[in-house]
């Protein structure tokens, strides 16, 4: 299943929606929104996918929210062996993780906004990881019974804040940097998280092109790794990292203006669509 949450044109309330081909069915009568159907477990995904839904809305016609709410989004950085390289960095030894804050939540279709501070905003595409299950000390063996589904996300970076710090926090967190959706896909429906193929286009040309093969450590070790010392809560979002092609690293450097869309793209996954505009215009 593809699920999503959104709001409707004549409606400001958030719905929770189910895809059937080309519309979005309502199905906010089983849960009222993601967090709360994660919650639910098999009993609410079973509920979803016989829900009778009373309305349906095609997909021009809705305004697509975060696919989820998350209490926490962990990211991780240089976890492609080819963005290292491109870096001038070594393979981490063990995973780099790093926050993105919840003001910088956004969703399919919204504006990537340009802030004032700085001048060096760069794309990450990248699979992002939804839990389903309260994941403590998991195995790695275990580690993907923990997770409901997959998702986009645009790991949006002001690298001039990001080096200039010392640390990833602001840089990568700042509002609007974190661009989720638009479907989360259930686990059920990705028979290998570990061979997706994953795209970034900038105005409609190829910037990020791997696999998430390429990874250096994959999704099930991310999930056992973060799990030892980190609880992991249903809805909680992992995004795993991206791979090269980065805006930072290309000579000369390319950076995100007002007027670019760029586009997420993971093979089975969709496509999650962010124009930008400068703080000014928002």
């Amino acid at each position: 299943m593809k699920l999503a949450q959104f709001k409707t044109k004549s409606s400001n309330t958030p719905r929770l929606g189910l895809l059937k081909g080309e519309v979005i069915a309502d199905i906010t009568e089983v849960a009222p929104n993601m967090r709360e159907l994660i919650r639910g477990g098999s009993v609410a995904l079973q509920a979803a996918r016989k829900a009778t839904a009373p309305a349906a809305y095609a997909l021009h016609a809705v305004e697509f929210l975060p696919a989820v709410y998350p209490g926490k989004i962990l990211a991780i950085g240089r976890n492609y062996f080819d963005h290292a390289a491109e870096g001038g960095s070594e393979a981490p030894t063990a995973p780099l993780i790093f926050m993105k804050l919840p003001n910088a939540l956004s969703a399919h279709q919204a504006s990537i906004v340009l802030p004032a501070i700085s001048e060096q905003v760069d794309y990450e595409a990248e699979l992002a990881v939804v839990m389903g299950r309260r994941a403590k000390r998991v195995s790695e063996a275990e580690a993907l019974d923990y997770v409901f589904g997959y998702t986009l996300v645009n790991d949006v970076s002001a690298r001039d804040l990001q080096f200039g710090d010392g640390q990833w926090i602001r840089g990568k967190g700042l509002d609007t940097f974190a661009p989720l959706g638009p479907f989360i896909t259930t686990r059920d429906e990705i028979a290998d998280v570990q061979a997706l193929k994953i795209e970034g286009r900038l105005n409609g040309q190829v910037m990020q092109s791997s696999n998430t093969q390429k990874m250096i450590f994959p999704v099930a070790h991310l999930i056992s790794y973060i799990s030892q010392g980190i609880t992991l809560e249903p809805g909680d979002v992992i995004a795993t990292g991206t791979p090269e092609g980065v805006g930072v690293f290309r000579k000369p450097p390319v950076f995100l203006k007002p007027g670019d869309v760029f586009e997420v793209e993971v093979e089975g996954l969709g496509v999650l669509r962010n124009s930008v505009a400068s703080e000014d215009r928002r």
